[in-house]
């Protein structure tokens, strides 16, 4: 079977891992990324990690940063010289380079699937909406990141076969093992972008009224910074607030280590609410007991391996600080079970066995008319 997965996503190195478990599975796999990609954080290079087994392919990515206009100059010849038996196109459906790869991919006769995370309900203009359901009608196959995007996918008028399935898990070999906090500052995290709806401003607020021993830690970079700072120092505790400077992937599961809970805090949004938190599962891969807002998908990934709180209440979200801060037997057993949940649902090579069974059913295809319902 040969696979040609085209993914901006896979710049990150820690993403890579899924493409070697992919081709571990007798898959011949091409991935076409670009040499980095623009968002709010700023430039973020292509890093080389993971790449054994597989061909990544560097291209140039036209309108780099624009998340709906983006597309590949060279994808036509790329698609011509590889000869894949199946188009595995990880973007939104109404996304410009997913209707670019699809529309190729059909031209040359070639089956394809989409891969989608968007959880809201939205309603787009031409010619999003156009390419929307160009890719709906002309896919053999789409993967939802969460339960959510199935649903919506659904509601949208995707009648195709669906499976969900998250982006990417974890490997566990890449982890360690966070200490008990004994004898230290009990260190509180977040990683991720410093945007608004990632609710930080919370966390922040839910510290300041903590007793005892800690540290807030914010690993990432965004718009939300300065008025992040500002606020610590409002109220009283940017002495307590470290803000650390974005670090590759890689380094990561290092960071994780160091400390005793990882927060995400998410408030929905109009137009957004949180998709997977995938930070989530690195943190309990790591035994980094988890606390996390009951937006969008967050429950689900958390199930009974961490604590969950209504977003938006702070009182809530330090009476679940404080307990992990107090009660030892509470922070190892979760730490315990957040290790044995990503271990049974959530690792690389369970995620790239799932997609590969699909990339299987859509080269079958179904002559009956009829499609399995999404997996729950």
């Amino acid at each position: 079977m040969r696979v040609l997965m085209i993914s901006k996503a896979c710049v990150m190195g820690i993403y890579q891992r899924k493409l070697e478990e992919i081709a571990r599975l007798g898959v011949t796999l091409t991935v076409v990324t670009p040499p980095g990609w623009r968002d709010e954080r700023g430039w973020l290079p292509l890093e080389r990690t993971h790449t054994e087994g597989y061909r990544l392919l560097v291209t140039p990515l036209a309108l780099n940063g624009s998340f709906h206009l983006h597309y590949y100059p060279h994808l036509r010849q790329i698609l011509a010289e590889s000869k894949p038996d199946l188009v595995h196109v990880d973007e939104e459906p109404y996304n410009l380079a997913a209707w670019q790869c699809t529309l190729l991919a059909q031209r040359a006769g070639v089956r394809s699937l989409f891969f989608a995370w968007q959880n809201r309900l939205r309603r787009y203009p031409p010619p999003f909406r156009w390419w929307e359901q160009y890719v709906y009608r002309r896919s053999a196959f789409a993967i939802a990141g969460n339960h959510d995007a199935a649903r919506v996918l659904q509601i949208k008028g995707y009648a195709g076969p669906l499976r969900v399935i998250p982006q990417f898990g974890v490997d566990p070999s890449l982890y360690g093992t966070s200490e008990a906090p004994s004898g230290k500052p009990f260190a509180i995290g977040y990683i991720g972008r410093l945007v608004e709806e990632k609710g930080i401003a919370d966390l922040l607020r839910a510290a300041s009224g903590l007793p005892g021993r800690w540290v807030i830690r914010l690993l990432g970079s965004g718009p939300e910074r300065e008025s992040l700072l500002s606020l610590a120092r409002s109220l009283g505790i940017a002495e307590r607030v470290w803000f650390d400077d974005q670090i590759p992937s890689s380094e990561v599961p290092a960071y994780l280590s160091k400390l005793h809970a990882l927060v995400l805090p998410s408030r929905t949004r109009p137009n957004w609410r949180e998709q997977f938190g995938r930070v989530l599962i690195e943190a309990m891969i790591s035994g980094v007991p988890v606390v996390g807002s009951d937006s969008g998908e967050i429950p689900n990934v958390i199930g009974k391996a961490g604590l969950v709180y209504p977003e938006g209440d702070t009182g809530a979200l330090r009476g679940h600080l404080q307990a992990l801060m107090n009660e030892p037997d509470l922070w190892a057993d979760l730490a315990r079970r957040g290790r044995e949940r990503v271990r049974a649902r959530f690792t690389q090579a369970q995620v790239a066995a799932e997609t590969v069974a699909v990339y299987r059913k859509a080269l079958e295809g179904r002559s009956d008319g009829s499609f399995p319902p999404p997996a729950r």
